[in-house]
């Protein structure tokens, strides 16, 4: 059964207090679109609650990346805005997808200085 409290669905059967706590909190954020979700296994986190689906609209919150499997994920500025990309992402993505080192054990060296980065920047940059 879900539960819906101050802009937080929970479907955590157990869920402390400080966990519901940081997640109401995130939940008013101004960027927010929807309700923030909370899974089953949702628990505290430094940054943001894991275990947590955060819908934001124009924004991207770097803390809430990777915040359960301590992926060293980091933001990288593109210079790109959202006018400068096509209406269907499938081929940026796969760009990305081939271009980024992800999976368990795989470190990742993508940065500016990448050969990847710039492929991507240059063929969507205006």
């Amino acid at each position: 059964m879900v539960e819906v409290i101050d802009g937080v669905k929970n479907w955590a059967s157990i869920l402390d207090d400080n966990t519901r706590l940081q997640a109401e909190m995130l939940s008013r954020s101004a960027v927010i679109c929807g309700h923030v979700a909370l899974m089953p296994d949702a628990h505290i986190g430094m940054g943001a609650t894991v275990g947590s689906v955060i819908p934001t609209k124009d924004a991207v919150i770097p803390a809430a990346i990777g915040v359960d499997i301590g992926c060293g994920m980091i933001a990288v500025h593109t210079g790109l805005n959202k006018d400068d990309l096509p209406g269907d992402l499938a081929g940026l993505h796969a760009n990305v997808a081939r271009s980024v080192p992800s999976g368990v054990g795989r470190q990742s060296a993508w940065s500016p200085d990448n050969k990847g980065y710039g492929q991507i920047k240059d063929r969507y940059a205006a």
